[in-house]
């Protein structure tokens, strides 16, 4: 079923969520709502969903990973690249993070370029895996959903600027 997602001002946003302690009905039932909620969002587009977003204090999300909708259930970062992030050509653009709980806006957060984690699997087998470029960061703005912080609290740590895509122009947005 397609959720409601919740705006970053509901308070369900800044809790820390639970552990799933079992992969039971509920659990798959908030995967398959997550999974048909991030399919939908066209305007903008979303390419990740974590739980709290829907109003469930569980953690859980799902991402877009090169075009497959995966699920992630109790993240644990294992590892983390020390290294910046780098442009891959002198003209390619700086990545524009923004979230579906904060539709149009977006900012230049600066992320790790790996990212190592456990989850579990659906079928609840405990899994290890690497993430890189876009997918690490994907990885780390729900691991951050799942601990209560969305993306403009990191822009905030980062003194990086807020904007609102308005008729596809950037307008900056003033941050307190």
């Amino acid at each position: 079923m397609i959720r409601k997602i919740l705006s970053t001002k509901n308070p369900k946003m800044s809790q820390i969520c639970k552990k799933v302690k079992v992969v039971d009905k509920k659990v798959i039932s908030i995967t398959k709502d997550l999974k048909e909620t991030l399919k939908a969002q066209k305007e903008p587009e979303g390419v990740g969903l974590a739980a709290p977003q829907i109003g469930e204090n569980l953690r859980i999300f799902a991402m877009n990973d090169n075009g497959k909708i995966r699920v992630i259930i109790n993240p644990e970062i294992l590892e983390i690249s020390k290294e910046k992030p780098k442009k891959e050509k002198s003209d390619e653009k700086e990545i524009m993070e923004g979230c579906l709980s904060l539709p149009n806006y977006y900012g230049p957060l600066k992320r790790f370029q790996r990212v190592k984690i456990k989850y579990l699997g659906l079928n609840g087998t405990l899994k290890e895996e690497e993430f890189k470029g876009l997918s690490a960061q994907i990885v780390q703005h729900e691991i951050d959903h799942l601990n209560g912080i969305v993306f403009v609290n990191r822009l905030l740590e980062q003194k990086q600027p807020l904007y609102k895509l308005e008729n596809d122009e950037w307008v900056e947005i003033e941050l307190i």
